[in-house]
């Protein structure tokens, strides 16, 4: 499917700051567990963190095919950093669709810029695939409310300034599901430590802990009940944007291999020559290619207004597994120094694993598609 030109402009111009500037420091950042804060400047500076902020607050308001593409150019670079924009931006999607005119104008100019960076509080201990199941409660006292809880896996943990929570306004009715805006410096908000993970590791992933925070009622986002869905819809989008970033990763890993067995000799010449390798090579550009087709049509489909659910979960389902596919077999291409640290190849396999998990896992997905292919 063929892009515009000014969508391939920006494809292009985040590329460049990937390549340049991001992919340079993301082993250094994966090692040290470390942001590389520079480059979420960097990014802000060309607007990126605006990307689903409505024009009349400073943002870009892309549609989800140009999100898509912009997202997967971030990923080539870093998904560490490409996971922190996707979850940013469904803060701000949140405040853009949700919120009310106050709301917008006191968050969204500065949000576009950056900073505060956002958080998207849904996920608990107990409580992952099935959110109806959370047991963090936000109760009604005059004009506040008062949060009580704990969110699990929290990506932009540390470093955001604004969260986007969801809470039961009643703690025996899952069905009153609400979402919230909470400022980061509230009084009996608690940020956990940094997760140790297999993968992402330059991504700040943590816990907050609620006890006893109060907001103003005007933070409330949804009408009570309203939040579960407010927070599916937001999450299509979403799955759109992790099954580019798969892409974005899988492509990454494919240059990288392309790169190695061009130069590597073995038995009298480049490995590239043997047939083997060559059919790898072949079966990660499929891969790719087929995981870019079913992102631009999800993408294309939510922009035409249409339902879109079941699109993004089978562009998320391949693309991610996909992505998992693709960078093993990058590794394995480079032997035993895939193994190593020295070669990109090793971080793209570990942080290829989480796209299969995060925002809905693959067997959520499956559930997508098949309950729109048998409930009709």
């Amino acid at each position: 499917m063929d892009l515009s030109p000014e969508q391939r402009a920006m494809r292009e111009a985040v590329r460049d700051v990937a390549v340049e500037e991001i992919r340079p420091t993301a082993r250094e950042c994966d090692c040290e567990q470390r942001f590389p804060e520079d480059a979420w400047n960097t990014l802000s500076e060309i607007d990126v963190t605006g990307l689903t902020v409505p024009e009349a607050y400073g943002g870009l308001d892309v549609d989800r095919l140009t999100y898509a593409v912009v997202n997967e150019a971030v990923a080539y670079g870093s998904l560490a950093v490409a996971t922190a924009l996707s979850v940013h931006c469904l803060a701000t999607s949140c405040l853009a669709e949700f919120g009310d005119e106050s709301l917008r104008e006191e968050w969204l100019p500065d949000m576009v810029d950056g900073r505060p960076v956002g958080a998207f509080a849904l996920s608990e201990p107990e409580a992952g695939s099935n959110p109806r199941q959370m047991s963090t409660v936000a109760r009604r006292e005059g004009d506040e409310y008062v949060i009580d809880g704990e969110k699990a896996w929290i990506t932009n943990g540390q470093r955001s300034g604004v969260v986007i929570v969801f809470a039961k306004t009643d703690a025996d009715d899952p069905g009153s599901v609400t979402q919230f805006l909470v400022p980061k410096d509230s009084d009996g908000l608690t940020v956990g430590p940094k997760e140790e993970k297999l993968g992402l590791r330059a991504s700040d992933t943590t816990t907050l802990t609620f006890d006893g925070v109060r907001i103003p009622a005007a933070f409330r986002l949804t009408e009570p009940g309203r939040g579960l869905a407010a927070a599916l819809s937001i999450l299509t989008g979403g799955r759109i944007g992790i099954a580019a970033q798969a892409v974005g990763l899988s492509q990454a890993a494919l240059d990288e291999s392309i790169d190695y067995v061009v130069e590597r000799e073995q038995f009298g010449g480049p490995i590239g020559d043997i047939q083997s390798v060559r059919h790898s090579i072949a079966e990660m550009d499929t891969t790719i290619r087929a995981g870019r087709e079913l992102t631009h049509a999800a993408a294309r489909s939510m922009d035409r207004g249409e339902g879109a659910r079941a699109s993004a979960s089978a562009a998320k389902y391949f693309a991610t597994e996909g992505a998992v596919d693709v960078t093993e077999q990058a590794v394995q291409l480079h032997g035993g120094y895939g193994y190593t640290t020295e070669f990109d190849v090793e971080r793209f396999y570990r942080d290829a694993k989480v796209t299969t998990i995060y925002e809905g896992t693959t067997q959520i997905q499956k559930d997508v598609i098949a309950s729109e292919l048998l409930d009709g």
